[in-house]
């Protein structure tokens, strides 16, 4: 019986959350929807997260862009198709590693960042500060947020997409010593606009779950600077976890 007892007291604590979770998003959206709008706050967080995490994941998606040309070329050297590498390449960047792994990246910097800063407000009482001066919390500090991570991210993978597949060229053209009009003409023949469509909605997606994530474990954080580490780590997990299966399910709708 205790063993059963233990499994209800899980299930009833995670359908807690859940709710918890949908609830919070609910009354994010409702407010993203109608004015006031923050325009200040939300053009300084577009800054922060598109901005200042170009570095970061342009590093990741140029050597991810070289590492798989390379993977790719000792793999289809044994079955003489070595001149399927760029489209490989190409559609890998474009349709998932570019938006994965730019996602994992911000949900590493900017997750941490959100979550960090809301807890911070939350136990030294600034959230219910604004709420005494009249200023709707969900307003002034998860909207912006919202907004930010949802048109920011896209943009991220946009680049991240050209400099992987610049990384590839690299490899290709001067490790490789493939012809480089060759390679371009490879990567362009089979890459259609759906297969970076649908790698830009993932992002977006995934640019909205890393805010919500980062926004709902820092706004509900407890208990000092111990619950603002705590909120720090969930929110960089879940939002990694919910890149993933977000990942798994548009794939199923763009490619099923």
């Amino acid at each position: 019986m205790g063993f059963i007892a233990g499994i209800g007291r899980a299930t009833l604590v995670f359908m807690e959350a859940t709710g918890r979770l949908a609830l919070f998003t609910a009354i994010a959206l409702s407010h993203c929807l109608r004015p006031p709008f923050y325009l200040r706050h939300i053009g300084r967080q577009m800054i922060d997260i598109g901005y200042y995490s170009l570095p970061v994941v342009g590093l990741t998606a140029l050597f991810t862009g070289m590492v798989l040309a390379l993977q790719s070329y000792s793999g289809f050297s044994r079955f003489e198709a070595e001149s399927a590498i760029a489209t490989v390449v190409v559609l890998s960047i474009t349709r998932e590693l570019g938006p994965v792994l730019a996602g994992l990246m911000v949900a590493g910097r900017i997750g941490a960042a959100m979550a960090a800063e809301l807890g911070t407000m939350r136990v030294t009482e600034q959230v219910d500060a604004l709420t005494t001066l009249s200023t709707n919390p969900f307003k002034y500090l998860v909207v912006p947020r919202l907004l930010a991570g949802t048109l920011m991210l896209p943009l991220l993978v946009l680049v991240a997409d050209i400099i992987g597949v610049f990384g590839g060229f690299l490899v290709g053209v001067y490790r490789l010593n493939f012809n480089a009009g060759g390679y371009i003409t490879s990567t362009w023949k089979y890459l259609e606009v759906m297969d970076v469509v649908s790698g830009l909605v993932k992002a977006g997606a995934f640019g909205f779950a890393i805010s919500l994530m980062g926004c709902y474990h820092g706004y509900h954080s407890r208990g000092g600077a111990q619950g603002v580490g705590a909120a720090t780590t969930n929110a960089v997990v879940s939002a990694s976890i919910l890149i993933l299966v977000l990942n798994y399910l548009l794939t199923g709708i763009f490619f099923s």
